[in-house]
């Protein structure tokens, strides 16, 4: 099968970067077992491309709670910390070898999401969900659910390898600054229950 160059860009920058990200793993795997035992990754149904269901993986971070707890009540010290510098997301290269993600593109969400999306912002499974975005060095989750998913329309229409390099850069910083990690009263951001289309927001996109 030919590899596109937005596929080739993925393989590349996930086979570059693994030599560092395996030994981190391995320290933040041993971390969260210390801290709350097994299991140590967190498995969840997601949204990929073309709408097909996928299994994301993430460390995990979060103590199990009381039905009805809510996630920030169980958001752990050395959860919060894993979070704050991303280092969840690191097994989801694993999901890229795979072909589930890329290393560029909106944000896998939840399946029950589906039928809450406009026509418009149903685009956003035109490609690959990705590990980092635009949305995710515009505000993450600072921003609104209506700002997120214009942005990653514009994505879906503008990308391109080059695009993609310049908001991996964008997201190393990103990291550095803990930007927008949480929504106000959130672990990460309130449940999406629908809202209209709104226009990409000025000085959003990556220049």
């Amino acid at each position: 099968m030919r590899l596109d160059a937005q596929r080739l860009f993925d393989l590349s920058v996930t086979a570059a970067v693994l030599p560092l990200a395996l030994p981190l793993m391995a320290a933040v795997g041993a971390l969260v077992w210390a801290s709350m035992g097994t299991p140590i990754l967190f498995r969840h149904l997601r949204t990929g491309r073309h709408g097909r269901l996928f299994r994301l993986y993430k460390f995990r971070t979060m103590r199990a709670g009381e039905p009805g707890e809510p996630d920030h009540a169980r958001l752990t010290a050395v959860g919060r910390v894993i979070r704050s510098l991303s280092l969840d997301e690191l097994p989801q290269l694993w999901n890229v070898l795979r072909g589930d993600m890329a290393i560029v593109g909106p944000r896998p969400l939840l399946p029950q999401y589906l039928g809450r999306y406009t026509p418009r912002q149903s685009r956003r499974h035109e490609v690959r969900p990705g590990i980092t975005g635009l949305a995710q060095v515009s505000g993450r989750n600072g921003i609104s659910w209506a700002e997120r998913f214009a942005l990653d329309v514009w994505y879906v229409d503008h990308r391109s390898v080059a695009y993609d390099a310049r908001i991996v850069a964008r997201t190393v910083l990103a990291v550095l600054r803990r930007d927008g990690i949480s929504e106000a009263g959130q672990a990460t951001m309130s449940e999406y229950m629908g809202e209209p289309d709104v226009r990409v927001p000025a000085g959003r996109m990556v220049g």
